[in-house]
């Protein structure tokens, strides 16, 4: 973890917009300046980089996930789904229109999704349906069924302090197991596929197993499985299983419903977006990346931002030919898995990777509660965990660390902190891991922010996003909230992390340590801390 010498923010979080109309947005530059003139220093290309242009692409990206509901019902920009297609229609109509030439790179990705919402109801003797995601979580397994629940051997009511539980994990614990009925299950000891296989032997229709109760042990939770079950499988809260426990009459229940519906496609087709400039040394070529899918709905902080922060930058050179070949790239697959950076990196001949001499990645840019955090690979940290980020090439330690300052230096000079993190789990991770110098920013999603970053930046500890204050993980990773929408987003943030960004991507536009190298690893990193001054391009 590494921080810069300036001022730390404190105070209160900056409101956020609350609609697909958004707040109304500051007026910082003149707009008609920016759009006809040419942005040949990192200064200038700051100064266009405005909260009206970004936040005009964020509405749009809501606009197209509210207009594209996925399989589940809910707006959606996920891989393979049709708003994620429209897009990526909607960011190469806007590079083509800007002058760049743009293709569309299919790949193809294993597919799944739920359709509709996963249903766990009583029937009797307490009619009720039980909240998804407070009470229950589906495992991926298809199936739709009614019957009377029967509880399996070694159940442990009330849990002991220490686990103890071994219900479900012997094939003696379903003796007298009447074939179609539901079993209950509780949480402990062996695997969930090893008390599913045993309930699939008995005949059960579906499982339901109940977290043990202990410590730490008693919320609804979700559970791995083997991937050959047959039969659909909820994970619930110790209140939900005890309660079923304590209205189990032999021969008569309780009864359950659970309906859990699910596309499984392992060959569906997804997208990256490529939009080259016209101008600048082609063998020399900076890569401004961002991921455009979204994963459990609109996506709009992860990664919307991202998006719409290297898209204006865009739009903003359309008049500029740089120095470097500049080439954009919006990704597909990221939140599965790095699939379209991995299809990118992997399948593009040798000779052609060699010309990549620098990779700059926007992902998160809008936090609300916020850290200002800057990609290295030396030093960089993990975003979860602060532990030390996956070994990288030590050639690339000392180039990357050049574009990194620049983001530094913009940071320093508003007055704001930063943290170094790692590029794991960014689209950076993929040309790093192939020798690429890479930087790039991260505002941070999920949870947890922790003392050290309010210190740093203000705030709240806790969750970065969705509930301020709170620590229920908020709204990017987590299944059947749907609520990374526009008002996850503080368009303040989204300005000075975008022009942060923008100096970095309009001093590399123009770098010659870097680009000039004629082997791997050459240039240097600054000697002493990054300092605050003017952009200007190195060249």
């Amino acid at each position: 973890m590494a921080t810069a010498g300036a001022l730390a923010i404190t105070g209160a979080l900056t409101p956020v917009a609350s609609s697909a109309t958004g707040t109304a947005p500051v007026a910082d530059t003149n707009p008609t300046a920016c759009a006809n003139r040419v942005n040949n220093t990192p200064q200038k290309l700051v100064d266009c980089v405005t909260q009206a242009d970004l936040w005009k692409h964020m509405v749009k990206f809501q606009q197209i996930a509210d207009a594209n509901p996925g399989a589940d019902g809910h707006p959606s920009r996920n891989s393979g789904e049709p708003g994620y297609k429209a897009s990526a229609d909607y960011v190469a109509s806007v590079m083509k229109a800007a002058g760049y030439d743009v293709k569309l790179q299919e790949y193809k990705f294993h597919y799944f999704s739920f359709v509709g919402t996963p249903v766990m109801r009583e029937d009797s003797p307490a009619p009720q349906s039980f909240g998804l995601v407070t009470d229950f979580n589906p495992a991926t397994v298809a199936g739709s069924v009614t019957a009377k629940v029967q509880p399996a051997g070694g159940i442990v009511v009330p849990a002991t302090p220490a686990p103890s539980s071994a219900s479900g994990c012997a094939a003696a614990d379903f003796a007298g197991f009447v074939p179609g009925n539901i079993a209950l299950i509780q949480r402990g000891t062996c695997t969930f596929a090893q008390k599913v296989a045993n309930a699939e032997a008995a005949g059960a229709s579906a499982a339901v197993i109940f977290n043990e109760g202990n410590p730490g042990r008693t919320s609804a939770f979700s559970g791995s499985l083997a991937g050959t079950e047959k039969i659909p499988v909820l994970f619930t809260s110790y209140a939900v299983g005890t309660q079923l426990l304590s209205q189990y009459v032999p021969g008569t229940g309780p009864v359950l419903t659970v309906n859990v519906q699910v596309i499984d496609d392992p060959n569906r087709s997804d997208w990256n977006v490529i939009a080259d400039s016209k101008g600048g040394d082609p063998n020399n070529v900076l890569v401004i990346d961002a991921h455009l899918d979204a994963i459990y709905g609109a996506g709009m902080l992860d990664n919307a931002s991202g998006s719409a922060t290297i898209l204006d930058i865009a739009q903003q050179l359309k008049n500029t030919s740089t120095r470097n070949h500049l080439r954009f790239i919006w990704f597909g697959g990221e939140e599965l898995g790095l699939f379209g950076s991995k299809y990118y990196v992997n399948t593009l001949p040798a000779s052609e990777l060699a010309k990549i001499k620098f990779d700059l990645d926007a992902d998160v840019t809008a936090t609300p509660n916020y850290v200002a955090g800057v990609l290295d690979p030396k030093d960089g940290v993990t975003l979860f965990g602060r532990g030390p980020g996956t070994p990288m090439p030590p050639s690339i330690f000392a180039p990357s660390a050049i574009g990194r300052d620049f983001g530094i230096d913009y940071l320093n000079s508003i007055g704001k902190n930063h943290i170094l993190f790692s590029a794991d789990g960014t689209d950076a991770f993929e040309f790093q891991l192939a020798g690429v110098p890479a930087s790039g920013v991260l505002t941070g999603q999920d949870c947890c922010k922790l003392a050290s970053d309010v210190a740093l930046f203000g705030g709240y500890e806790g969750n970065f996003e969705g509930n301020v204050p709170g620590t229920d993980g908020g709204c990017v990773d987590n299944p059947f909230r749907w609520c990374d929408n526009l008002s996850n987003n503080d368009p303040v943030v989204m300005t000075w992390m975008s022009k942060a960004f923008a100096n970095m991507v309009g001093h590399m536009a123009y770098d010659t340590q870097v680009f000039n190298a004629t082997k791997p690893g050459t240039g240097h990193a600054k000697a002493g801390p990054a300092q605050p001054k003017a952009a200007a391009p190195k060249s």
